[in-house]
């Protein structure tokens, strides 16, 4: 299994610096509503110049990451939008564990894109010598806990381990996976 990845409704695929994903980057990582709950804690990105400057650095990085690690670009196969961002990367002091996140546009939530990526991300990320992945959320965001639910995540404790504040830790092996297909209209 190879990127991009094609669920019922998306492709999960690389970032690219066309002025389509920069905008789309820019319509996702310059909203408040999103960037509130990264970890760490990011302000949100600014203008085009400076999102075209972001995902210039993680096109240019992709290459030179150890897979399954990178950013990824979640689009919607009938429309080609592009509705979130995925992200696989080793957690601080960053020589073992790793995380996953996501992001979508609001306009997006509710529709289960996140859950439908990830579980594919996952999968290909299991193809790897990865024995477990771990996904990190603040307490009071009940949206990605939900999430982390439904992607076959187990909570596993609490934590101000990572990025100096405290996170519910949630983790994923390979057999705790779901099926890799659409998840269907779900709340994440």
């Amino acid at each position: 299994m190879d990127l991009p990845l094609a669920t019922d409704r998306l492709l999960v695929r690389d970032w690219t610096t066309d002025d389509a994903d920069v905008q789309a980057a820019l319509d996702l990582y310059g909203r408040p509503e999103v960037t509130e709950w990264l970890t760490p804690v990011i302000s949100n990105v600014a203008d085009l110049a400076a999102m075209r400057a972001v995902v210039h650095s993680w096109t240019e990085s992709q290459p030179n990451l150890v897979p399954p690690t990178g950013r990824f670009a979640m689009q919607h196969r009938q429309n080609s939008q592009v509705v979130g961002g995925l992200v696989l990367r080793t957690l601080p002091p960053y020589d073992h564990d790793l995380e996953l996140t996501w992001q979508l546009r609001p306009e997006e939530w509710g529709n289960g894109y996140a859950t439908e990526a990830a579980i594919a991300l996952l999968h290909w990320a299991f193809t790897f010598d990865i024995d477990e992945i771990f996904a990190l959320t603040r307490p009071d965001n009940t949206r990605a806990i939900a999430t982390s639910q439904r992607i076959g995540m187990d909570w596993v404790g609490e934590t101000t381990k990572y990025y100096e504040t405290s996170l519910q830790v949630y983790r994923v092996r390979q057999s705790d996976l779901p099926e890799f297909a659409s998840r269907g209209k779900t709340e994440d």
